[in-house]
């Protein structure tokens, strides 16, 4: 199936109006929206925080989205927009940003929204005890925030950084009550107070969280399809982690929408009438193992090389995941701006190769299990994965194993509780860790593999430990330029290296999955940032 184009892509999509699996809009809705109501939503994780500020991976996004107003907006073309922030003014040198403030937005706990409340929740997401792994990281170059007047914010960054009003559209810098964050992280991540369409009434933990409606809400985006309150009166969020459970409540009707369409099920649901489906791919680097290049074997560059040739992903993809999902070669996601396709089969399947590798780099012996033993160590790695990973997900692992075995590796597939994992993550003692980062920026590549981020502990993001001198120069001279040209340049450079590096064997883009039925829901929308589900527009229609 040819890929939509990257401005298809960046659409808002209303759900009900897109036809089954091929992202085509079309104009078939005619109903008219109606107030009130209850929409009933699932997904398959539970976030482990509602504030997208703390840590920050796509469930608190999910989310937050629903809650939280950002500063600006992209539209169609992945350019800025106006949201809270009705202009603003870039310094010459691009180390000084000045936003220019609504001042008729309040948050829902009666707060006022203003350039006080900006500097608090920059200030928040750098502060080491947020432990923000996502905001944080995007915020690395901010120094401080001046309040000018009470609707005029100066922020201060260290450097040139051009990706800084797009890293803002973000949900995961969405901008919270201050009163609120004074709280405390238990308190946020209970309930974030934002000023969005929507007001956490309550997480029922393991089962789901309660979103009522905003009255007074009166700052959409520049997206929506309407002002005011949000139509429906309260949003179920419900998590169901079981793929088929899952997909069963949306058949029948339990519920309106659905997240994490299971591969397996994607047809059945494209012929279903009483349902419609989206899928987009998401822009950033793709679902990956990053191979960690700080201790042995993947410090050797020849063996992380031949573990790259005996991964047969591509027939993996077709048999786990029913042909739904495209193979992703390089270390940036097709859909993200300055993607170049020219590393997209660097590394394609081919055990000849790998076994030539690893045999110079002196695995050259085989013992009795087939694996290869060097000064009588057997060749082996361990796999970091998360249980709640999906059956398809370690069906992945399964087959990148067993090919991973026919040259000689021994994969060790270690599936442990979440905090394990993050321990284990932040210490380094990991061979492999699957991993994915959803982003609207190339930067993307300077938050995976920035020589910065590969640390203990701190903002851990470069999960491979590369440290390339060269690479570095290359993301700074990105980001200090707005020439589109010069930055398809130098981030085609940078793709050019990571790959050569071998740093990971990129697998599949991350991709918003949707089904809703179409006897209850209507309206319910993308966003144009990271293709999150925008529920402000949706409405529940009658059965």
């Amino acid at each position: 199936m040819k890929p939509p184009s990257r401005l298809l892509l960046a659409l808002p999509l209303l759900l009900l109006a897109t036809a089954c699996g091929t992202g085509e809009a079309t104009t078939s809705v005619t109903a008219r929206p109606a107030a009130g109501g209850t929409l009933t939503y699932a997904t398959d994780r539970e976030p482990t925080c509602l504030d997208p500020h703390v840590a920050g991976d796509m469930p608190q996004a999910y989310v937050a989205q629903q809650v939280l107003d950002s500063l600006v907006a992209l539209d169609a073309k992945g350019r800025a927009q106006p949201w809270l922030a009705t202009s603003w003014d870039i310094a010459k040198g691009g180390r000084t940003y000045t936003f220019h403030l609504r001042r008729d937005v309040r948050f829902t706990d009666g707060t006022r929204f203003d350039a006080a409340a900006v500097k608090a929740n920059f200030d928040h997401m750098v502060d080491p005890d947020t432990q923000s792994g996502t905001a944080g990281g995007y915020l690395a170059p901010y120094r401080r925030t001046d309040v000018v007047d009470e609707f005029t914010a100066r922020v201060h960054l260290d450097r040139p950084y051009s990706p800084f009003l797009n890293m803002l559209a973000q949900a995961f810098l969405g901008i919270q009550s201050p009163k609120a964050l004074a709280r405390g992280k238990e308190a946020n991540c209970a309930a974030p107070v934002g000023t969005g369409p929507f007001i956490v009434r309550k997480w029922n933990r393991q089962s789901d969280v309660v979103l009522v409606r905003n009255p007074r809400y009166n700052s959409p985006p520049p997206y929506a399809k309407h002002s005011g309150p949000a139509y429906a009166d309260k949003v179920i969020w419900r998590f169901i982690p079981e793929p088929a459970t899952r997909f069963a409540a949306v058949q029948s009707g339990q519920v309106d929408v659905i997240d994490a369409l299971p591969p397996e099920d994607q047809r059945t649901a494209e012929h279903d009438d009483r349902l419609k489906v989206v899928v987009r791919d998401r822009p950033g680097n793709p679902t990956n193992l990053a191979l960690n290049t700080s201790r042995a074997p993947f410090d050797d560059l020849r063996v992380r090389k031949a573990f790259l040739y005996s991964a047969d992903v591509a027939d993996g993809l077709k048999s786990v995941f029913f042909g739904q999902y495209r193979r992703a070669g390089g270390p940036l996601s097709y859909v993200t701006p300055h993607y170049s396709d020219a590393y997209e089969n660097a590394w394609p399947y081919d055990p000849e190769k790998a076994n030539a590798l690893l045999e110079k780099a002196g695995w050259g012996k085989r013992d009795g299990d087939g694996y290869r033993v060097r000064n009588g160590v057997r060749l082996t790695a361990e796999v970091l994965l998360k249980s709640d990973i999906t059956p398809n997900q370690l069906a992945l692992m399964e087959q990148v194993q067993a090919t991973a075995k026919d040259v000689g590796f021994q994969l060790k597939l270690l599936r442990l509780d979440a905090a394990s994992v993050n321990t284990r993550y932040q210490a380094g003692k990991y061979d492999l860790r699957d991993g994915y980062w959803n982003t609207n920026t190339p930067d993307v590549l300077h938050t995976v593999f920035g020589s910065e981020y590969a640390v203990r502990n701190g903002i851990h993001s470069n999960a491979t430990y590369a440290k390339d001198p060269a690479l570095d120069k290359l993301f700074r001279a990105a980001q200090a330029t707005t020439d589109p040209a010069e930055q398809q340049r130098l981030y085609g450079a940078a793709q050019r290296l990571i790959s050569a590096g071998a740093y990971q064997l990129t697998l599949y883009p991350q991709t918003t999955r949707l089904a809703a039925h179409n006897g209850s829901v209507r309206g319910a929308a993308l966003e144009p940032a990271l293709s999150l589900p925008y529920l402000y527009d949706a409405w529940v229609s009658s059965r």
